[in-house]
């Protein structure tokens, strides 16, 4: 088979998809990612590329999309449907400027099924256009099916001039379990954490000899906020008996201040294998950050910042397996209750077995075969 993926151009949403498509590949299948600049993420996967689009950046249609403002992307707390509206006008113009070049792509290299990211809208048109069955291959807790119709309503213009009456969509492909959420009308496939490459400090690659504390915030609130998030964590780490990695990457440390010496900043690690050697982890709520640390069966404080964070939290403490706090609420007590809380991290053991117990993505290559 010939097996064309696509999604936008952020993280969070092509990580998932990785894992999916390598299954694929080394099952003997062709596969080919269609997506926007930049590529590197999926250059680094081993997977063929093709750029499509007119080379702006997802922030540059976000901007486009609210008629030359800066997007918000930290909220004091957003309702989910304010959340989704927002997010779908931003994607919705991200997706238009790669309609023609997915169509092209499409024609000119004839694929048997498309899996496309749940706010890639230019996807189910294509799909439609040329009758390609199609998967939506959602990236989280929240509905793929939902956003899939809210974009093609933004794009009916699009649809219009193509003379494509809808979307349409063979099935979806769910990466949580359904105690987690997602559509649950298709299928459901184990979350394997694909982060990107990295270097992993050699003495990282065990446990340490006293508890550890993993503090992130994902791939795009550094770009919005810098650190000032995790501002009150890391003033806190201090009073607390454990080390805290502070997995942020190259973004400015400044505000920070002088670090307490159990704090120890590092440059980009994959996620999952840092999880391998820390006792919790505190976050921004993010779906890949959030669901990678649920695979590991690691006990998580999420403090929201915005897009889904507030659905993705909502979830995870209503499970029990996560705390919630504001930046600026988090305390030594907090921390310590993150270590040692024994109903949380039951918790997080319940939900990782929910996780490790659904197929792996080698387990469903024969499900994707039986669409063609």
């Amino acid at each position: 088979m010939r097996i064309l993926f696509t999604g936008p151009a952020a993280a969070g949403h092509l990580f998932p998809m990785v894992p999916t498509a390598q299954a694929l590949q080394s099952a003997g299948h062709q596969v080919l990612f269609a997506g926007s600049a930049p590529l590197d993420p999926m250059r680094q996967a081993g997977v063929p590329t093709v750029e499509i689009g007119d080379g702006s950046t997802l922030m540059e249609a976000f901007r486009r999309a609210s008629n030359g403002t800066d997007p918000q992307f930290v909220t004091d707390g957003n309702s989910p449907e304010d959340a989704e509206r927002l997010a779908a006008g931003g994607f919705a113009e991200h997706s238009r400027v790669t309609i023609d070049d997915l169509l092209a792509v499409a024609v000119d290299w004839r694929p048997d099924l498309i899996v496309h990211a749940a706010f890639q809208a230019a996807a189910p048109l294509v799909s439609a256009a040329l009758a390609i069955p199609a998967v939506v291959h959602n990236f989280g807790v929240m509905s793929g099916f939902g956003m899939v119709g809210r974009l093609a309503g933004l794009l009916s213009d699009e649809y219009r001039a193509r003379e494509v009456e809808g979307p349409t969509t063979h099935t979806v492909l769910d990466v949580v379990p359904a105690s987690l959420g997602g559509d649950g009308t298709g299928w459901r496939v184990r979350y394997v954490p694909y982060n990107g490459g990295g270097t992993v400090p050699r003495d990282l690659v065990a446990r340490g000899s006293r508890p550890r504390i993993a503090v992130t915030l994902g791939t795009v609130v550094t770009a919005y906020a810098g650190v000032d998030p995790v501002t009150r964590v890391i003033a806190e780490a201090a009073s607390v008996d454990a080390e805290f990695l502070l997995a942020v990457g190259d973004t400015d440390l400044s505000p920070l201040g002088t670090l307490p010496a159990n704090v120890r900043p590092l440059p980009w690690v994959p996620l999952a294998q840092l999880l391998d050697s820390a006792d919790a982890i505190v976050h921004h709520g993010g779906s890949g950050t959030m669901l990678t640390a649920a695979a590991r069966g690691v006990p998580q404080l999420i403090l929201p910042q915005g897009a889904d964070h507030f659905i993705n939290v909502d979830a995870a403490t209503g499970l029990g397996f996560a705390l919630r706090a504001s930046g600026g609420s988090v305390d030594a007590a907090l921390l310590n209750r993150l270590l040692t809380d024994d109903g949380l991290r039951k918790a997080a053991a319940t939900v990782q077995a929910d996780i490790t117990d659904l197929p792996s993505p080698t387990d469903l290559v024969a499900s994707f075969e039986a669409l063609r």
